[in-house]
């Protein structure tokens, strides 16, 4: 078997496993317990959250640790949704206008994304769309790039866009989009009375982080969505606002207790807590190294590709002037009959994807489409993504197992 799926997700790192073992035995206390059990677990739990903070540039106040992407996604966008009604009321009542028969009628908040987000995002905002909670955008990536257009993203923005939210990565194409060029350009705005005062900015890098370098201020983002299981860690996330409450306001969406500062209640899961730490501090020291390797074997691949089935293969998401992760490879089989899905389940010994793993498998990829693949290229594609362990030996056994596969057919 050769694993060749790491955007999906990854094993626990080694050291992780013991992170987390550890907790177990030593840290089994509840976290708000004053006696000694209890802050064993809180110590575990503060320095979890200094990991995770140096790994991208941030101060450990700004990490919120959530059950994993869907919810901090979730968080951010139904919080700006919070944030606009607040502002809004807040706006109407300093003009006269809250009086309880008043008329008006209601503004809503207006969010900007792309047409290639992960569902925890787009899904949302089509379910805030539907429900006329909010208007959205959805900003088509360029054909010519598998990324949003700048001067697009601009040229979207309405006097009540409240939130510009965006991946950092693609988790099918490996496309990097360009989330420091918007946010710079978003900060220059002067936005005038009667519009929103703040345009709000979030990414989701789950697929980013572990792979490339990610800092939230070099970003300049209000947010940004933590991914334990897509570097090395365990199935739980966090969610980052830049010096919350202060610059960046974070209210509750759940309500119970008192934890992460009263702002997302539940009794912390101490040991996966830790593991993420571990995986966070992980990436901190050796990305550099991660980085080169994973670039060193995804190349390889995609020269091998070339060498062994010529014009019959088409690298998808591959264009001059995006950069791309690392580790990430999507390639159509255009010669062959077989479909993505069908390629794999007659050589299960490859275990890739044909897309997202939350997605359904029997339709061609929507986020290649949306990048101007065809959709007879598309159903061809399979996504193909290495990791720290993955070596050219693997690749070579892959592809052997692809060549024997398309000889027989």
């Amino acid at each position: 078997m050769v694993y060749l799926d790491y955007n999906a997700t990854t094993p626990l790192a080694p050291e992780v496993i013991d992170a987390i073992t550890d907790s177990l035995k030593e840290a089994w206390g509840n976290p708000s317990s004053s006696y000694t059990a209890g802050l064993k677990a809180k110590d575990v739990i503060s320095s979890a959250r200094e990991q995770v903070a140096n790994m991208i540039g941030a101060s450990p106040n700004d990490i919120f640790f959530t059950s994993g992407g869907t919810e901090s996604n979730n968080w951010v966008l139904h919080m700006a949704v919070q944030l606009f009604d607040f502002h809004d009321a807040a706006d109407n009542n300093a003009l006269g206008n809250g009086d309880r028969g008043s008329t008006r009628t209601r503004r809503v908040p207006h969010f900007i994304t792309s047409n290639v987000e992960h569902d925890s995002v787009k899904l949302v905002l089509e379910h805030f769309k539907k429900s006329k909670i909010a208007d959205v955008t959805f900003v088509p990536v360029l054909h010519s790039t598998g990324a949003v257009s700048v001067d697009e993203v601009l040229a979207a923005i309405t006097p009540d866009t409240v939130m510009i939210t965006l991946m950092l990565a693609n988790n099918e194409t490996g496309v990097i989009q360009p989330v420091k060029e918007i946010c710079e350009r978003v900060r220059i705005l002067k936005r005038c009375e009667g519009e929103t005062k703040r345009i709000y900015l979030h990414t989701d890098a789950a697929q980013a982080l572990g792979k490339i370098s990610v800092g939230v201020r070099d970003l300049g983002v209000d947010y940004l969505t933590i991914v334990g299981h897509k570097f090395y860690g365990p199935r739980i996330g966090a969610m980052c606002a830049v010096n919350p409450l202060k610059d960046t306001p974070v209210v509750p969406v759940l309500f119970g207790g008192g934890q992460e500062r009263n702002l997302r209640p539940g009794t912390e899961n101490t040991p996966m807590i830790a593991g993420l730490g571990k995986a966070a501090e992980l990436v901190f020291k050796n990305l550099s190294r991660y980085q080169r390797h994973m670039a060193d074997v995804r190349d390889y691949l995609e020269a091998q590709l070339q060498i062994k089935f010529g014009d019959s293969v088409v690298i998808n998401g591959k264009f001059p002037t995006s950069q791309r992760l690392p580790n990430t490879c999507n390639v159509s089989f255009v010669n062959q009959k077989l479909k993505g899905g069908e390629i794999l389940s007659k050589a299960p010994s490859v275990q890739a994807s044909v897309g997202a793993a939350c997605h359904s498998q029997d339709r061609p990829s929507h986020i290649l489409i949306s990048c101007g693949v065809l959709e007879s290229v598309a159903w061809k594609a399979l996504r193909i993504s290495v990791g720290r362990e993955t070596t050219r030996q693997d690749v070579d056994k892959a592809l052997q197992q692809l060549e024997s596969l398309f000889k027989e057919l």
